[in-house]
């Protein structure tokens, strides 16, 4: 696995983009990793400090994401280093949009990402620059449809990914408009866990968890972990967290989801950043979900949660764990030697399995077949660990063998 990683991490990326903002400081890249199958996908993000390298790595996560995700083409990233609480932002995304609209329109498939949303900037703003929909060259370059397919493809796409959640089995609050977008990525983290254990013979209920991250993806996590009867012992955000050793109800966590404002835990009850970091990695716990930023995690936190009776993590960030590797640095191979580390291209690909879904063919819009769709794909993919390792250790180095042997 160490030498398939290593040729794929040191292979150059076939097209690197680079646009310095003529009207501000703000300079971006557009990272394909390879047209492989005609195309290449992968999100915008915008961040202070952000460079080319950071653009480079996640193209190649985004590249094995899709080896399960599908569809089978090449990975790519965009990244801006830009502050996105400037006011200028939306002034930068609209030139950097425009000038990154010819790879949209022939090869490169993009959406929201750190930073950028999806709904309300990355579509309005590509739209504006003349492509007919974000994902527009992965139909053109991947897909091939006549132009008749592709506007109706190109539609229930459009469609599928600002769906309003119907069913409470799926929505925190079926009377908010909270849409597929929101919910699928963090309901894929809860279902790999929940696929995790069924698959080795138990259950997720009764199970204790730690969710790191209360955005869309941490808060759905916990949300759906809680609803399949997974008891939230603890939350921690960049601001803070709280800690129950007996658990959360799920009334609990669906009030915190409700009252969540952007990324941030909301509640009289939080506990100062400081102390909840010293405190939660002694709280015992069998799931985590690092569903935060990338390269946080370090060896002393993990040290500690697997002394408390750690059992399964199931990574809602990329590459999650405070490595300088692309992929498998030494904390990710001492956490995969020890528990069940479920790697982030198999538990948090629900969005690039959306659109997946929703590009390969005209298919139902009900909220039940777009998340069973998402789940059964990442079951197939634990499976497959499962079959080749049944150890319950290694599975992240399982899982890059069999992603790196289809593109090595």
């Amino acid at each position: 696995m160490k030498e398939l990683l290593e040729r794929f991490e040191n292979k150059a990326p076939e097209i690197v983009f680079h646009w310095n903002d003529p009207e501000t400081e703000a300079e971006g890249w557009t990272v394909i990793n390879s047209l492989r199958g005609g195309a290449a996908g992968g999100g915008t993000r915008m961040r202070e400090g952000l460079d080319m390298n950071e653009v480079l790595s996640l193209a190649k996560t985004m590249e094995v994401k899709f080896t399960v995700s599908g569809p089978p083409i090449g990975g790519a990233k965009s990244g801006i280093n830009f502050n996105p609480e400037d006011p200028r932002k939306k002034g930068v995304l609209e030139r950097w949009y425009a000038a990154v609209s010819p790879l949209l329109k022939n090869y490169y498939g993009t959406g929201g990402d750190l930073n950028v949303d999806e709904i309300h900037e990355v579509i309005p703003i590509t739209e504006d620059a003349g492509v007919w929909h974000p994902q527009e060259g992965v139909f053109n370059g991947h897909f091939k449809p006549t132009e008749a397919d592709k506007i109706n493809r190109i539609g229930q796409l459009r469609m599928g990914v600002i769906k309003v959640l119907e069913s409470d089995e799926y929505s925190p609050d079926p009377s908010r408009k909270y849409t597929v977008a929101d919910m699928i990525t963090g309901f894929g983290v809860a279902e790999a866990v929940r696929h995790f254990y069924e698959i080795g013979g138990s259950s997720v209920k009764g199970k204790r968890a730690i969710v790191q991250g209360f955005g869309n993806v941490g808060a759905a996590a916990a949300f759906y972990l809680s609803k399949m009867g997974a008891l939230i012992v603890g939350i921690i955000d960049r601001h803070g967290g709280i800690v129950k050793e007996e658990g959360f109800s799920f009334e609990e966590i669906q009030t915190f989801f409700r009252k969540k404002k952007g990324n941030a835990l909301i509640t009289e009850e939080m506990i100062p950043f400081d102390k909840i970091n010293a405190e939660i990695w002694n709280t015992p716990a069998e799931i985590f979900a690092p569903c935060a930023a990338s390269r946080l995690i370090t060896r002393e936190q993990i040290t500690t949660l697997i002394d408390t009776g750690l059992e399964v993590i199931s990574c809602g960030a990329n590459v999650p764990f405070a490595d300088k590797e692309i992929f498998f640095g030494p904390i990710m191979e001492y956490t995969d030697q020890r528990v069940s580390l479920i790697p982030d291209f198999i538990s948090n690909c629900g969005m690039a399995r959306v659109f997946a879904y929703f590009m390969e063919g005209r298919v139902t819009m009900e909220d039940t077949a777009i998340f069973n769709d998402t789940s059964e794909v990442i079951r197939k993919a634990i499976l497959n660990i499962f079959k080749e390792n049944p150890s319950k250790r290694n599975l992240s180095r399982t899982a890059f063998e069999l992603a790196l042997k289809q593109l090595v």
